[in-house]
């Protein structure tokens, strides 16, 4: 089976469930709408089992199922879904209240500019910081930077804090279907995955305080302290780059292999929806043109015919308002639903970077474990250099599992926030298409929500 075909049943399962989620709160006439499709939502599910049963790991199952994930400290972390979504959202804004209390920096990009130069031309984002931290000299700042600037602190933050998950930055090259870089859309979706960056960095318990983001933060001449180097490596990340002279790690504990097999899949699954997502968003712009020039040749019908004008002319407003209601889709999809699919994708190529840095240094720690064994003569003073090799791997473990266990909290919020707001996004769509040619907006929902479950379903049979 092709990973276009698994992707397109992972959508329809989503879309499915989360509707499913709100019978018990719709009318009762829309519950008739899903007591009548309860049909196709079994189909569904079937076809998933028999997908898991071919061997396929689904993106839900994996780590969390096979390792259960615990803070540090041995707390356990919850990974059940919310009952409802009303639940969920009430957890999401329980999140939020909580965050709002306990943060002390916040971070804002925005007012994106073009500069012009001899020599290269350039955007620069506005970055504005306040806080109450005593780590700042002044409650406010606001600088701007471009995107090597970005990049910048990133690279730092890697060398300075090699034990923990970075946040990634968004694809410095032109992403796929825009051609202008310095195009209104591109740059606002830069901006947003450039606010989302910085965001994630100050909301970490160990990253907001690194100097480096600090001096980003508040620096008016960057330029200066990227000349000076400011500071060497950490002896941390000194540690991550010695060569251990072709020594080969034997074997990853069973925590940081499952770790390491659920992002492989987590990647595969998220490339295969982002290969569907842009093959549907490039139909519907092809089917779009096809709209826009259908349209109007019932407008000139209805010129030419007299008792027919009429009913030609609202067919032709009909088409218009798809149009319009089509485009708005594909836009949302863009902007809204790709931007995260790729943030993902890179993250989860960042946690393997980390989990490659932690094998380095566990097989630094083993082969000094077995040159101990080889030179007993040495023992007095290998064995302290063992204990600090073997300190240098419980910071690396402790470090990893609680950034996973913070990713794996935001991808949940993030996915649940993307997913339904899709899901809303495409039930909106088909109340606009049918609001066109009934009027009646109560109508249009329950043949929407019917048409979309019918045409998902069918898709995913198709597939199988």
């Amino acid at each position: 089976m092709s990973n276009s075909s698994s992707g397109i049943r992972d959508w329809g399962v989503v879309a499915c469930r989360i509707l499913t989620a709100e019978r018990s709160k719709a009318p009762k006439s829309v519950q008739s709408i899903f007591h009548r499709s309860s049909g196709d939502v079994m189909v569904v599910e079937r076809l998933v089992e028999e997908t898991t049963s071919d061997g396929e790991t689904s993106l839900g199952r994996g780590f969390l199922q096979r390792q259960d994930l615990s803070l540090p400290n041995g707390t356990p972390v919850d990974t059940s879904s919310p009952a409802s979504s009303s639940s969920l959202l009430n957890r999401l804004q329980l999140d939020d209240d909580l965050d709002g209390e306990t943060r002390d920096l916040f971070v804002t990009v925005d007012d994106p500019k073009k500069h012009v130069c001899t020599m290269e031309t350039y955007i620069t984002y506005r970055v504005t910081t306040k806080t109450t931290r005593a780590e700042f000299d002044l409650p406010e700042y606001s600088v701007r930077r471009r995107y090597q600037d970005f990049d910048w602190l990133r690279n730092k933050l890697e060398e300075s804090q090699p034990t923990h998950l970075i946040p990634p930055l968004p694809e410095k090259f032109v992403m796929k279907g825009v051609v202008d870089r310095f195009s209104e859309e591109f740059v606002e979706t830069r901006r947003k995955a450039l606010d989302k960056f910085l965001k994630r960095i100050a909301d970490h318990p160990v990253l907001s305080f690194n100097e480096h983001f600090n001096v980003f933060l508040t620096a008016k001449d960057l330029n200066a302290y990227k000349k000076q180097g400011m500071a060497l490596l950490s002896k941390m990340g000194e540690s991550v780059k010695y060569v251990t002279g072709g020594y080969k790690l034997r074997s990853r504990p069973l925590e940081f292999a499952a770790m390491g097999e659920y992002l492989d899949v987590f990647a595969l699954k998220l490339g295969t929806i982002d290969r569907i997502a842009q093959r549907i968003i490039k139909e519907q712009l092809e089917y779009l043109v096809e709209l826009r020039e259908y349209g109007p040749v019932y407008s000139t019908w209805g010129g030419l015919e007299v008792e027919l004008g009429e009913p030609l002319e609202g067919v032709s407003a009909c088409i218009g308002n798809c149009c319009t209601a089509l485009e708005e889709l594909s836009e949302d999809m863009t902007e809204d639903f790709l931007p995260v699919l790729r943030e993902y994708i890179l993250y989860s190529e960042s946690m393997k970077n980390v989990l490659k840095k932690r094998d380095q240094v566990q097989a630094e720690y083993e082969a000094k474990l077995e040159a101990v064994a080889l030179k007993k003569e040495d023992r007095p003073k290998v064995p302290t250099d063992v204990e600090k090799c073997q300190d240098r791997v419980e910071c690396f473990n402790a470090d990893l599992k609680a950034d996973m266990e913070r990713w794996q909290n935001s991808k949940r919020q993030d996915f649940r926030q993307l997913l339904m707001g899709m899901a809303d996004k495409n039930i909106q769509y088909y109340e606009k298409l049918i609001s066109c040619s009934t009027g009646d907006e109560d109508h249009a929902f329950e043949i929407g929500l019917l048409y979309m479950i019918e045409t998902w379903s069918e898709g995913i049979v198709v597939c199988n």
